[in-house]
């Protein structure tokens, strides 16, 4: 009886194992949208997140890229994109490239990454105006 006891008792570990592993959904990475917005989160024209220009703050506030898993493509400018979103310095090249972005240049407002949340670690919440 000892025997079927643990035997009984092995397959309700598999079996419990096996149903918290169909729970998860092994989605450690998420896409994103990224948006040039101001620092409210306003979408604004995504020229004004083209460091290639080498601007220095004539615009009255300083661009940031802003991006959430929520975030789809066509918020027009002027939108608020919707709460949840994190952002960074538009002229940050080390959190453009830990998602992927090209370093410098345009990011077009609505740009989908796939898989990126998730990997950009350094860039989550930062808030940095400066840029390499």
């Amino acid at each position: 009886m000892s025997s079927r006891s643990v035997s009984l008792t092995s397959t309700f570990l598999l079996l419990a194992a096996g149903g918290a592993a169909a729970c998860d959904n092994d989605d450690d990475y998420q896409d994103a949208g990224f948006y040039c917005a101001n620092e409210q989160g306003v979408v604004v024209d995504d020229d004004e997140c083209d460091d290639d220009d080498n601007r220095s703050s004539g615009l009255g506030f300083i661009p940031f890229i802003w991006y959430s898993s929520l975030y789809r493509p066509g918020y027009p400018v002027g939108t608020v994109l919707p709460a949840g979103g994190n952002k960074f310095a538009y002229n940050d090249r080390a959190a453009r490239q830990s998602f992927g972005l090209p370093a410098t240049g345009k990011i077009s407002n609505g740009t989908i990454k796939t898989s990126v949340i998730g990997k950009g670690g350094t860039a989550r919440g930062s808030s940095k105006s400066s840029g390499g």
